[in-house]
């Protein structure tokens, strides 16, 4: 039994047509299925935990990367046994924004190469990672599939929600919204550990943990990056110059910039970010506020993603 997430304010442009063609392609292969439309902000991650726990196993998502992640959060809270968990497997039919964890598997917004792809492609094992952080003396936690970003990744993703209502549900918005945060973020004091000894103490200017290469709209700030392998990649950035900056705007999309002599590079399963300041977080694209310290892991091959690599 095959179970459906959609998010229907994702995407709105042929929503119908969307729909009603995954409509006949199921019928057509004969796949009994269940759907679930969001309501509200995290409905997605109910959802899923509801289901999974309920004995779904496979889902599909309609939707951007933000739904996917609620999604995501949803399996990886579900009170299931980790076995029972790498039996899950989800595929995506993007219709968001950014679509950074669809590029990676080849998946776009044409909705009928998406979709054919999810009833011909195998499962593949995939990691996911985690953040940990204290709140209120209480520990919480947030997964994601794609990345986690602080500093410029994280303030990219507010102004660009901001655009919206002017630009539209574009890429082009985190390129604006990125020409937007490089004027007003304020660095703050950081230490990095990488699978336990200190990496890096300097100011935060910029971080991005990566478990796919994709970020930002197809931006490449992990080039080498990959779900399947098990480590999570990621670049530290501290304050640059403005001739820094000029230097780096041009190698955003071609997986250029960890090249910079200014860019930290690190790969690891366990990293701790000591600071006692506000940091603001962002999760696939879902930003957080949280004070520090935190912790960030990596978890092999938690369950399965419907697809294949290009």
């Amino acid at each position: 039994m095959l179970a459906v997430i959609i998010n229907p304010k994702s995407g709105k442009s042929f929503f119908r047509a969307q729909r009603l063609y995954l409509w006949r392609l199921m019928r057509s292969h004969g796949v009994p299925f269940v759907y679930r439309v969001t309501k509200y902000a995290a409905h997605a991650t109910e959802e899923a935990r509801e289901l999974v726990e309920q004995g779904y196993r496979r889902i599909l998502v309609l939707g951007g990367d933000g739904t996917l992640s609620e999604v995501i959060n949803g399996i990886m809270e579900a009170k299931i046994s980790d076995e029972e968990r790498r039996k899950v497997a989800v595929g995506l039919m993007p219709r968001g924004t950014g679509n950074d964890w669809g590029r990676y598997w080849g998946l776009d917004k044409h909705y009928q190469r998406s979709l054919q792809r999810f009833f011909h492609s195998q499962d593949t094992p995939v990691d996911v990672g985690c953040i940990t952080y204290l709140r209120n003396g209480e520990e919480h936690r947030r997964w994601f599939i794609n990345s986690l970003g602080f500093g410029i990744d994280s303030l990219t993703c507010v102004n660009a929600e901001k655009l919206k209502p002017y630009i539209g549900s574009h890429h082009v918005n985190y390129f604006f919204g990125l020409l937007k945060a490089l004027l007003h973020l304020k660095p703050i004091p950081m230490s990095l550990s990488v699978d336990g000894p200190v990496m890096v103490r300097s100011k935060l200017y910029h971080m991005s943990i990566g478990n796919g290469p994709f970020s930002g709209g197809g931006i490449r700030q992990n080039p080498t990056a990959d779900p399947r392998d098990g480590v999570l990649n990621g670049i530290f950035v501290e304050k640059p110059t403005f001739r820094q900056v000029m230097q780096a705007l041009p190698r955003l999309f071609d997986g250029r910039l960890n090249e910079l002599p200014f860019i930290h590079t690190f790969q690891g399963t366990d990293f701790r970010l000591d600071t006692k300041a506000h940091l603001l977080f962002e999760a696939d694209g879902i930003t957080e506020n949280i004070m520090g310290p935190c912790r960030v892991s990596c978890h092999p091959h938690a369950f399965s993603f419907v697809g294949t690599p290009v």
